[in-house]
């Protein structure tokens, strides 16, 4: 046991700093971009080496997509697969709140690989791709159980409800004055407006 315990006290400070290390390279990167951010000013906003930084991520891009590993693991742990799409989109405003350096985060590193032969540009495009495709599953869950309208089509609805999410994050970088709960809810009313009025007649 002796044994055991310094060596579980090694293994969660070494959990800590590489926690640090991420929310440092998240701060800098909202604030910079990845282009312009080093791993030098992460390790010294980080109070660690380089030779410690390297230690847990072997390169910068490393570092770049375990920090959008964490923006994928914060969304799936606060995801609920189960509420009605309506209130799903409703909560995402309080997200913004909460984790702001991870939404900035997104936006940036999402405008610095817009062209295809960029480093980032597959696993953004992907992670667009299953963002549709999972507002989409959530309009025809709807669509079944009868709630929405049929004559919806669920694949071009969700392609405008990702674009108001994802412009609503650059917007709200730009400007963190906006009135989110109230954007979110009047958007929402909207939407379910939309998903529920019955189908105008010929």
């Amino acid at each position: 046991m002796s044994d055991q315990r310094p060596y579980a006290t090694l293994l969660a400070k070494g959990e800590d700093r590489r926690q640090r290390i991420l929310a440092v390279a998240q701060r800098l990167l909202t604030r910079n971009g990845w282009r312009n951010t080093t791993l030098g000013q992460i390790a010294r906003e980080a109070g660690v080496s380089p030779a410690g930084l390297l230690h847990h991520f072997e390169s910068k891009d490393q570092l770049l997509h375990a920090v959008l590993e964490a923006r994928d693991a914060y969304d799936d742990a606060h995801r609920e697969l189960s509420e009605d799409l309506i209130e799903q989109i409703d909560g995402v405003s309080e997200r913004f709140q909460r984790v702001p350096e991870l939404v900035g985060m997104y936006v940036v590193l999402l405008l610095e690989n817009l062209d295809p032969d960029a480093p980032l540009h597959d696993r953004l495009l992907d992670r667009y791709h299953a963002a549709v495709g999972t507002v989409a599953d959530g309009i025809r869950r709807g669509q079944r159980d009868g709630r929405y309208r049929a004559d919806i089509d669920a694949d071009l609805k969700a392609v405008e409800v990702v674009a108001f999410l994802y412009g609503m994050e650059t917007t709200w970088l730009l400007d963190p004055s906006i009135r989110l709960p109230e954007v979110f809810a009047e958007y929402t009313r909207s939407l379910a407006r939309q998903l529920t009025a019955p189908a105008a007649g010929p």
